[in-house]
């Protein structure tokens, strides 16, 4: 699901020292870029949180296009590990084309309209669940994982359900 975690954020994004006012992000930072270490992915510490409501109406196009998967992967990659601005066009348009999509194609389905029900569907969605964080992880429709969460948390999650049904 195409979440959007902080629809407030301004078009032009926010800083993150106005967004998390008098938090320390050192901490937040230090447990990403473990988790990443252990997947071999690249955190980067950001200064800016992006409005990502363009990328997400993209990804939806991408989805349609049957290229979902690798554009969001290099969405992923271009917000937290090449810290670019995934609230800006010529950005969403560049990660378009790097996942095989017409770039001037992709912008214009994320900017008429089309996808905006799918947002607000994917919105109302995780109200329902109690969404706080991303990536959220859901198992059988009844366990969650929120957040960067070390594999440990996984595997003792799997294997609490896989004792309680018997598996």
């Amino acid at each position: 699901m195409s979440y959007e975690l902080h629809p407030e954020t301004p078009p032009g994004g926010l800083l993150l020292s106005e967004r998390f006012k008098g938090r320390d992000l050192a901490p937040f930072y230090a447990g990403l870029k473990s988790r990443g270490r252990e997947l071999g992915i690249v955190f980067n510490e950001h200064t800016v949180l992006s409005n990502s409501r363009l990328a997400l109406l993209a990804s939806e196009y991408a989805r349609d296009q049957g290229r979902h998967d690798v554009f969001h992967e290099n969405m992923f990659r271009a917000y937290l590990s090449r810290r670019q601005d995934i609230g800006r066009p010529e950005v969403v348009g560049a990660v378009a084309a790097e996942s095989g999509l017409d770039e001037q194609e992709a912008l214009a389905a994320a900017k008429d309209g089309r996808y905006a029900p799918r947002l607000a569907q994917a919105a109302k969605e995780g109200r329902l669940l109690g969404l706080t964080g991303i990536p959220l992880f859901i198992v059988n429709n009844q366990y969650q994982i929120t957040g960067a969460q070390p594999l440990e948390s996984f595997r003792r999650l799997l294997q609490s359900i896989s004792q309680k049904e018997g598996i």
